[in-house]
């Protein structure tokens, strides 16, 4: 299967997939530009899978790839915001895979934005299928 080499050397490809799908773990939702959602797509369905195995050697597998305590802002009101430091494995294995037991694969969706103002880059919302 041919991939996408996102402009970059394959350790900083790496490295931007496993961030890009550790915050979409988390946040359920990003805004990214369209090539970079389509090869986090495949990436984010893998994850998924090994959370229905829901096994120890599937927990590690997945916690090789997915960046474990991530600490993000949460929006609680006007203005206020909360860090929260979230493991994004557990939630992974304990939130999101349960959610799609009965669900064969499409756990994402990717909408398009248009295109970003500066480069004209075309803009995607990728998120998880509820």
């Amino acid at each position: 299967m041919a991939y996408s080499k996102l402009g970059r050397n394959s350790s900083a490809r790496k490295a931007l997939l496993r961030d890009l799908v550790t915050d979409l773990i988390l946040n359920e939702r990003i805004e990214t530009t369209e090539s970079k959602a389509k090869e986090l797509r495949s990436i984010a369905d893998k994850l998924i899978t090994l959370g229905k195995r829901g096994d120890l050697h599937a927990r590690r597998q997945a916690s090789e790839f997915v960046r474990t305590n991530r600490s993000y802002t949460e929006n609680i009101g006007e203005e206020a915001t909360h860090h929260k430091n979230v493991d994004a494995v557990k939630k992974l294995f304990e939130d999101i895979a349960p959610r799609y037991q009965e669900r064969n694969g499409g756990y994402t969706r990717i909408l398009k934005l248009g295109p970003r103002r500066g480069d004209g880059a075309p803009m995607v919302f990728i998120e998880l299928v509820k």
